[in-house]
């Protein structure tokens, strides 16, 4: 029986951060109430019993906005139409606000088990001038609380290139992180997006420049490795055994139904986006979809997608292009950008810091 992973997008937020360009509409009850139908009817549409389901991913927005009962319909409706493996692993994003105690039970009772919380910092001033609602305490608590609840894969987002981080501030994060009972983190270079509040000159002006982002990149992938998360993805380090499922699976190629306004899917031998248009999802039978590639993981595609893994790309997988990748690595080595055991061509944290001209060279 052939696996898949299954996307829900949760396009709700209570508040748009500024630095944010994923797709989101202000929280609405009744909007809410009529995406989640939405979503059963679409779940109805794609029904396949013979596709075993292993990673359930509830992104955003703020999957946490919907109620413990609208997310356990989701999750009831994904098992009755598909065969949902006992042992699936079932993911929500979560902002520490919505996190309570009850909150976090009903999650576990609903079938979820692994949580990522929007932590990006522990550092009040930091998380004050990203214009995030909650407080370095307060994510702790939620950390804590979902802990006792009985989670025991929780992962949390940390923002690096934050405008005033330092090194140190970076690190002191870093290790309140590790205090708390959490086995991933995920690791983002803060990016600013056209269009959004933080394109401005006053935010870019106060952002550490290229040479210092670097730096904290690679301080977080030092700090990170000495607390026990080893990298296994260019922002992706987990504990021994608690990689994301789920975020493997994009970069292994492997199938995935995305379900959901702006969701993405590698499904049925094509790729294909839906419009990021919450009226356009909740009005329609079945979601509308547009094609965006009809011949997915092609020797490009798959090349890329495995550099970015920190187990890099086997040539023997790849045997058309050995040759031609063997020829481009002596000064990519040379540089410390690019690891190569005879077999295996993975990239260094300094050649993740590069990945696109590194991959680009390899690659094309």
């Amino acid at each position: 029986m052939s696996t898949l992973g299954i996307y829900v997008h949760v396009p709700f937020c209570g508040k748009k951060c500024g630095y944010c360009d994923f797709y989101s509409v202000c929280y609405s009850k009744v909007q809410a109430e009529l995406y989640v139908e939405a979503v059963l009817r679409n779940i109805r549409h794609y029904a396949d019993k013979s596709r075993a389901v292993d990673t359930v991913y509830f992104g955003g927005g703020t999957p946490s906005l919907l109620t413990v009962e609208q997310l356990g319909a989701v999750i009831a409706e994904i098992r009755g139409r598909f065969a949902l493996d006992p042992n699936a692993e079932v993911t929500i994003e979560a902002n520490p606000n919505t996190l309570t105690p009850d909150k976090l039970a009903g999650l576990r009772n609903a079938g979820i088990n692994r949580l990522s919380v929007g932590v990006q910092s522990m550092s009040d001033a930091e998380l004050r001038l990203l214009g995030r609602s909650h407080t370095a305490e307060r994510a702790a608590r939620a950390v804590l609380d979902a802990a006792d609840a009985g989670f025991r894969n929780i992962s949390c987002d940390l923002m690096l290139g934050i405008p005033s981080q330092t090194p140190d501030s970076l690190a002191a994060s870093i290790a309140r992180l590790a205090e708390l009972p959490i086995q991933h983190v995920s690791a983002y270079i803060l990016k600013i997006e056209e269009g959004t509040p933080f394109d401005c000159g006053e935010v870019r002006a106060s952002l550490p420049d290229e040479d210092t982002t670097a730096e904290l990149y690679l301080l977080a992938v030092r700090e990170l490795d000495r607390h026990g998360f080893a990298q296994y993805e260019v922002s992706n380090f987990a504990k021994c055994g608690f990689e994301s499922r789920h975020n493997c699976r994009y970069w292994r190629c492997e199938d995935y139904l995305g379900i959901g306004p702006a969701a993405h899917s590698c499904y049925g031998g094509q790729r294909f986006a839906v419009p990021r248009d919450i009226e356009g999802f909740i009005g329609s039978p079945v979601q509308p979809t547009e094609v965006t590639d009809e011949h997915p993981c092609g020797f490009e595609e798959y090349a890329m997608l495995r550099l970015r893994l920190a187990e890099g790309l086997s040539l023997a997988d790849v045997p058309e292009h050995r040759a031609d990748i063997e020829k481009k690595l002596p000064p990519l080595i040379k540089a410390g950008y690019v690891r190569f055991d005879g077999e295996r061509v993975s990239l260094t944290p300094e050649g993740f810091l590069v990945s696109n001209s590194v991959i680009e060279t390899l690659v094309f």
